[in-house]
């Protein structure tokens, strides 16, 4: 009986040894050999899903790191753009947008994603019924809501409410209620445009309400910084770009470029949020960077500013910007388009 006793012990003795040599390979950087078996292939449904999860961020390729921002220890306009670390964008929303994006996606996988969040859930139907998309009647479940509105929609819709959530609290500040109404009026007037010809309108209303999200960026980056130079600054809509430079080391354009990649949101509005204070010849190609061009200077025209010392053009002259031959079908009266975008707006903050 001893001599079992004193294999027993012996056994265990050998697994710890091998245990410990385990432990040390592993901290060498051998790894033991991945194993042979393949995973079997995911249904569709799950396919799609899995392609639009985020990727593992690598701050040597110089991304943007989706996590809680860092307080800054040395001036933030000397760092690099991978050491800046942003709060994540409501990752439903980005995937919801990936997914739309395809032409193919079935109406119940986005539902199944979107409804996968109560609470995002429950923000996008109170959106839907509100006055911003002037339902005949209410609908009672997001599937129905997809039914109704269709997937090039819906991105704009789950980016309104992702935005929302995203300035949180921050709503409550003069400045960022400024950039959320200035977004809003832009993507509500570029809908418009976007209804007079072969653009498409509702990829022209989530082109507008993404166009600035650059300035969600900084104003993560560094807030009250970033509201300051918001309050304090007179000029054209373009002018603060030199001065976001000064602060950050890029402006907002730039910043909103890297976050459309980083966040792996579809390239295609790339174009719409980085050229939109680009000068542009009235003469130009009209497509949906040019339309948001426009609509962005429309928005601070009808009085509604990214920041407050915005000094915006004659809408006379806007106006000879759109086509000529859809121009007699634009709203020419100021006060009326202004009216109808702080409507639309209001129902949405009231939501």
């Amino acid at each position: 009986m001893a001599q079992r006793h004193l294999h027993f012990l012996r056994i265990i003795a050998d697994l710890a040894k091998v245990q410990i040599l385990v432990g040390n390979l592993m901290r060498i950087g051998i790894r033991r050999p991945e194993s042979p078996i393949r995973p079997r292939p995911a249904p569709r449904a799950a396919r799609l899903l899995n392609e639009t999860r985020a990727e593992p961020i690598d701050h040597s390729k110089g991304r943007v790191a989706t996590v809680l921002l860092e307080k800054p220890t040395i001036r933030t306009a000397a760092l690099p753009w991978a050491h800046f670390r942003l709060r994540p964008f409501p990752q439903i929303a980005i995937r919801v947008m990936q997914l739309a994006n395809k032409d193919d996606v079935p109406l119940h996988i986005l539902s199944g994603l979107i409804s996968s969040d109560p609470a995002f859930a429950g923000e996008v139907l109170t959106v839907v019924n509100s006055p911003l998309f002037a339902p005949r009647t209410p609908a009672s479940s997001i599937l129905q809501a997809l039914a109704r509105l269709g997937t090039r929609n819906i991105q704009g819709l789950c980016l309104t409410v992702a935005v929302r959530a995203y300035l949180g609290k921050s709503l409550s500040q003069p400045a960022m209620q400024a950039i959320w109404r200035h977004n809003l009026a832009c993507a509500v007037i570029a809908e418009k445009l976007g209804a007079l010809g072969a653009l498409d309108k509702d990829i022209a209303f989530t082109a507008g309400v993404m166009h600035d999200i650059g300035r969600l960026g900084l104003s993560a980056l560094r807030p009250t910084e970033y509201a300051a130079l918001l309050r304090s600054h007179r000029g054209t809509a373009a002018s603060i770009l030199d001065r976001e430079q000064e602060l950050f080391g890029f402006n907002h354009c730039e910043a909103g470029r890297q976050l459309v990649a980083d966040w792996r949101l579809p390239p295609s509005f790339t174009p719409s949020v980085s050229g939109h204070h680009e000068p542009r010849h009235p003469d130009g190609p009209w497509d949906m960077a040019n339309l948001i061009n426009l609509s962005c200077r429309m928005a601070d025209a009808a009085g509604f500013q990214a920041f407050e010392g915005c000094e915006a053009a004659a809408y006379s002259d806007l106006l000879l910007e759109v086509p000529a031959d859809e121009r007699p079908l634009f709203e020419d009266d100021l006060g009326r388009l202004s009216t109808e975008v702080g409507s639309r707006i209001e129902s949405v903050e009231s939501a």
